[in-house]
């Protein structure tokens, strides 16, 4: 990682977000042509009245992703694209890439999927202030354009599709084991080095561990709420929450006090659902209840949960639950141990490099004439929020 993970320029915030404290925002893409002209017009609309500035790690895309956002770059100065120096396009890559690339104290990530609403930096950067958190993040809110998509919409923002995690589905303000995307101080990216590259997916939820394991705070307000474009197709759903449940088991074996009932629930019950599929079909039908049963609770689940939804999305609610639940678990259940050991050489080579790259105390001392400056407050002018007590959600 570049040393410019290290410094960021635009000045500290001194007593809020009116001092104009400098944002960059930053994405990783690939293959985003649907989505990514409307996502960096949501970015470039923001009412927040400091520096901002987006950087897009891209490629390698297959499609015009690529010259779209060139096109938009030279349209908008404050748009920058800079090459994802993975070549399948792996996100965490990516994403330090981009950081590496930016300029500012404050690191808002967003995504080629993702919508930010016109307050989201201005409350994000009001939220890191007044709290003294080190990541600020809100509600991932998807919103369907077709049929399918309102049905995985819906399913993706109840407890019946993904359980209780307040970033799908809210809740109250307060400290959070993860959140979407965030909005981070850079010193926080600094202390953890950035996102561990062996990590293809859940490289968020990683990282915040590792923020709060040094001592930071990763804080959830539903005052910051992304409108999400969920996947079009059940194939491309299958696959996005395969992955997702692949690696939220190599997350577990390398950190096994964050297991938790509502992880192991999908896997319980996808091998329920086989062995009594299995059982029934050798004869032994009693065991056929377990498949019906949980066919039953997603069908109920579904009613109550699409119950003001149209027709035609609402028959669909189950299919997306059920293809949630089921590729999220066969990912768990199927996630080989050689993701572990590749992350703990990943992980390695990320420390390696960081080791290799940290600035001398010239360069320092350098960096600090020359404006430097960490969001976190370090004077009584510049305290505007005291650390709020450390918990979990």
């Amino acid at each position: 990682m570049e040393q410019r993970i290290e410094q960021g320029r635009g000045g500290a915030i001194e007593g809020g977000p009116d001092a104009g404290s400098g944002v960059s925002i930053v994405a990783c893409v690939l293959n985003e042509e649907r989505h990514i002209a409307e996502a960096v017009a949501h970015a470039l609309s923001q009412d927040y009245p400091g520096p901002l500035e987006l950087v897009i790690a891209l490629g390698p895309s297959s499609d015009r992703t690529d010259e779209l956002v060139a096109e938009l770059a030279r349209s908008d100065q404050r748009v920058r694209g800079v090459r994802n120096p993975s070549p399948t396009g792996a996100t965490p890559a990516g994403l330090n890439a981009a950081i590496a690339a930016s300029r500012y104290p404050v690191i808002v990530r967003m995504d080629g999927h993702a919508l930010l609403p016109p307050d989201y930096v201005r409350v994000a950067v009001a939220t890191l202030c007044r709290t003294g958190a080190d990541v600020v993040g809100g509600i991932m809110a998807a919103e369907g354009q077709t049929a399918f998509e309102r049905a995985v919409a819906r399913a993706m923002t109840s407890r019946l599709g993904v359980g209780g995690a307040s970033f799908h589905t809210g809740g109250e303000e307060g400290p959070a084991l993860t959140v979407y995307l965030g909005a981070f101080r850079r010193s926080a990216l600094r202390r953890v080095g950035g996102y561990d590259e062996a990590f293809l997916r859940a490289q968020d939820w990683e990282m915040n561990l590792r923020i709060r394991r040094t001592g930071g705070v990763v804080w959830f307000t539903p005052a910051m709420r992304v409108s999400y474009r969920p996947r079009s197709s059940i194939r491309g759903l299958a696959r996005q929450y395969f992955h997702y449940g692949r690696w939220r088991r190599v997350v577990m074996r390398r950190n096994p006090g964050t297991m938790s009932l509502r992880y192991l629930a999908p896997p319980l019950m996808l091998l329920a659902v086989t062995a009594g599929l299995l059982a029934g079909l050798a004869g032994v039908l009693p065991a056929l209840i377990l498949p019906a049963g949980y066919l039953l609770a997603v069908i109920a689940g579904a009613v109550v949960e699409g119950r003001d939804l149209p027709v035609g999305v609402w028959i669909q609610l189950p299919l997306a639950v059920a293809t949630m639940h089921v590729s999220w678990a066969a990912g768990f259940l199927t996630s080989p141990r050689r993701l572990a050991r590749d992350r703990q050489r990943g992980r390695a080579g990320l420390t390696s490099q960081r080791r290799s790259e940290q600035p001398s105390g010239g360069m320092q001392r350098k960096a600090e004439e020359e404006g430097v400056a960490d969001l976190r407050p370090t004077t009584r002018t510049q305290r505007c929020a005291t650390r709020p007590a450390r918990s979990r959600r």
